[in-house]
């Protein structure tokens, strides 16, 4: 399973307390030469409740780093 659908399926919102979330994946641009030629070489996971569209952000790069994907997700939604 796809972190994006894990993270979906687990989320919790914490504005309104509905379960389940749709995921998307967007880009950004940095500082500097980044900016100015609109490169996006920063890349974020969103999560957005289905019942009221609160939204959070997450870095990828964490989630999917050196750390165990089960206690990370442990941590965010107290699995």
């Amino acid at each position: 399973m796809r972190i994006d659908d894990l993270m979906a399926e687990r989320f919790r919102c914490a504005k309104c307390g509905a379960r389940g979330a749709r995921a998307k994946r967007i880009g950004a641009t940095g500082t500097g030469f980044s900016k100015f030629f609109d490169i996006q070489h920063n890349h974020f996971l969103t999560l957005s409740c289905r019942q009221c569209g609160y939204t959070e952000i997450y870095d990828p790069e964490v989630l999917e780093g050196k750390r165990s994907l089960g206690t990370i997700i442990d941590v965010l939604f107290g699995g």
